[in-house]
């Protein structure tokens, strides 16, 4: 039973994750549509595909991170040399990146057939336009850097390689976040902070949610739940700031005043952000609940109630991904 229960976890957050965004995708006016009458373009089941497999593809990147902070943060290391833990970690986290690749060919192509507006058996003869799309290109990137992260993954022996795994890690989480509808395309100020703020939000909940799932899947010691408890006060600082940062600056509040105060209720766009805002202060409640109650008694011997209020929080995590992929997606 032991061996299902994680399993059985991550196949509930996936479904959970997946859920909330076709809800969240069709409530808040992002949800594809069909083609007009009479028109080419991409079928209902590639446009839906194109969330379905950025969810995929983040959700892998999430463990990919989890567990390389995991071996960096968590797992000792002797002289350098990895343990045994933290080795499969490791050959989890290429596994993952590997998942994270499939997910990233797949969002390609269903990205460039839906921009283009053409059915996907047509994409083989419009490869060049769709080569020359930056979103394309992005994804290709992260492709590739995916690949090579597995690679290294797998053979992964000592804290260095690791270290480097972290950096290919951020660097493919990156990529896809400097283009699209999550980036702003101008180069003034206002946008280039927009985009920064992006990419150290994603970073951020990366090294959060996929920290806490490597707690729970590689240690629950003391000392690791200690650290990691300080990692995800960290990170949810940094979050709420970013994330309040990012939804302003992308509301136009700079110009029409308060965007979260005056759009919130009035746009699609606006009511993901209050509804990620719930989600961010439901998981920040948790948080002060394993302080103030989980971790005393994980301290004490009995694992148990870390262990269940960790499952309900990671449910409630992979539910803001999804989200997060509904707001990207949003006009």
């Amino acid at each position: 039973m032991e061996v299902r229960r994680p399993r059985l976890l991550v196949l509930a957050m996936v479904a959970a994750g997946i859920g909330v965004m076709l809800v969240a995708l069709l409530a808040a006016g992002g949800a594809p549509g069909k083609p007009a009458d009479g028109l080419l373009g991409a079928s209902l089941g590639v446009s839906w595909a194109v969330p379905v497999l950025r969810f995929l593809a983040d959700a892998a990147a999430v463990a990919t991170g989890g567990a390389v902070v995991a071996v960096i943060l968590f797992l000792p290391a002797k002289d350098g040399q990895l343990g045994a833990k933290a080795i499969r970690a490791c050959q989890d986290a290429a596994l993952a990146a590997g998942i994270w690749a499939v997910a990233s060919i797949g969002g390609l192509v269903a990205t460039a057939t839906v921009i283009l507006g053409i059915p996907l058996s047509h994409l083989a003869e419009h490869a060049e336009p769709a080569g020359q799309l930056s979103q394309v290109r992005a994804l290709a990137a992260a492709v590739v850097l995916t690949a090579v992260l597995a690679v290294v993954l797998s053979g992964t022996k000592t804290l260095r390689t690791a270290r480097l795994a972290a950096v290919l890690t951020i660097a493919a989480l990156t990529g896809p976040l400097l283009t699209g509808h999550g980036a702003l395309d101008r180069t003034d100020l206002w946008s280039v902070l927009a985009t920064t703020s992006l990419v150290v939000h994603v970073v951020a909940a990366t090294a959060w949610i996929g920290g806490l799932g490597a707690v729970l899947r590689y240690t629950r010691s003391r000392e690791a739940v200690e650290i990691f408890s300080t990692l995800a006060l960290v990170c949810a600082a940094t979050m709420g700031v970013t994330g309040l940062l990012t939804a302003e600056i992308h509301l136009d509040g700079r110009q029409s005043g308060w965007g979260l105060v005056t759009q919130w209720v009035t746009t699609g766009y606006g009511a993901l952000v209050f509804a990620k805002a719930v989600a961010f202060a439901i998981l920040v409640t948790i948080g002060w609940w394993h302080r103030r109650t989980t971790l005393p008694e994980l301290t004490a011997g009995n694992p148990a109630a870390f262990r269940r209020l960790a499952a309900v929080e990671l449910l409630v995590m992979a539910g803001t991904v999804g989200l997060a992929v509904a707001l990207s997606r949003t006009p």
